[in-house]
């Protein structure tokens, strides 16, 4: 059996590879010092952002930008389509107002919580 200590995002593993009868094993390179994980990328910051946050609720990528910078909506008016585990799920404003910016892209990956748009 073999250990190794693999980063993946920043995350560490040690995992234990059991090595099959006949099985090729390839030599391993020394060790290389570990590097730093590379820092989360600084949020864009939003010209003119409002002062309501509408952040998404699950991880996934932009399919479709439904609103503009300027456009009234109402509650329940959709903002923002998500992609996530093949299902579409709209992100919708969560009261009436005026959107203040857009900080998302279509094709844009996003985590939970991350903001997608600002109402004022």
């Amino acid at each position: 059996m073999k250990n190794y200590t693999i980063t993946v995002n920043g995350n560490v593993y040690d995992v234990t590879v059991e090595e099959g009868a006949g099985a090729p094993v390839a030599a391993s390179a020394p060790k290389a010092a570990p590097k730093a994980a590379p820092a989360p990328s600084a949020a864009k910051p939003a010209a003119g952002a409002g002062s309501v946050q509408v952040k998404a609720s699950v991880p996934g990528k932009v399919y479709a930008v439904e609103a503009k910078v300027g456009q009234a909506v109402k509650s329940g008016d959709n903002l923002v389509i998500l992609e996530a585990m093949k299902m579409e799920i709209p992100v919708v404003a969560p009261q009436d107002g005026t959107v203040a910016s857009i900080d998302v892209a279509v094709g844009d990956a996003i985590e939970s919580g991350d903001v997608l748009a600002t109402l004022n």
